[in-house]
């Protein structure tokens, strides 16, 4: 197997989703990351479809932090997980303003203490709305860097994210996750890749 030169990697991602971005719909900070949290185990699509009845009844942390359980329940069922995530988006809604916060603060450390936030949606968020230089790794990112080598199998999230992130040094960290998530998706899924036509086939340990 031919070891994968960042030359290539970027190369090939540009080629075919040079114009890839974030495919959930938004219009400010809170609706980003309550978009994230609820877009767990379930499609992008999905949670573009819930969210326009509960922004227009919750329109931002104050009220969402007030909200009934059940109704939120109710508007968000289609989704998986659902009451856990209704439970999660109230929940970081009050953290955030019981701690005088009415928009999102870019800082990670704050984020990760909410509930329904982890490591990925925080660097999410962060790269997304405020162009920092973080990287978040969900499954298509992992899977893509492990099978090109650039991280090995047996490696953590984290250090898949670090492994990635050094490789990938100089480049944009934001556009590298929405390029990835689009071919891991549509090129390289978990149990039918398009090997045949890749020009990554060489350096893949699929």
């Amino acid at each position: 197997m031919e070891k994968i030169t960042k030359e290539l990697f970027i190369g090939y991602l540009e080629e075919l989703y040079s114009d890839a971005k974030c495919a959930l719909n938004y219009n400010n900070d809170y609706e980003l990351l309550i978009s994230i949290i609820l877009s767990a185990q379930t499609t992008d699509k999905a949670v573009n479809n819930v969210t326009p009845a509960l922004f227009e009844r919750f329109k931002d942390l104050e009220s969402l932090k007030n909200a009934n359980l059940e109704e939120v329940e109710e508007i968000i069922k289609p989704l998986g997980l659902y009451k856990n995530k209704a439970k999660n988006i109230i929940s970081a809604s009050k953290s955030l303003v019981d701690h005088g916060y009415s928009t999102i603060p870019d800082d990670f450390d704050i984020l990760i203490k909410l509930d329904g936030v982890g490591r990925k949606t925080a660097n999410v968020f962060l790269s997304e709305y405020f162009d920092k230089d973080t990287l978040g790794v969900d499954t298509h990112i992992e899977r893509v860097s492990k099978r090109l080598g650039i991280a090995d199998k047996g490696d953590t999230v984290l250090l898949t994210e670090q492994k990635l992130k050094n490789f990938i040094q100089g480049y944009s960290s934001k556009k590298i996750h929405h390029m990835m998530i689009a071919f891991g998706r549509n090129k390289c899924s978990a149990k039918k890749p398009l090997c045949e036509k890749c020009k990554f086939k060489d350096c893949c340990n699929k």
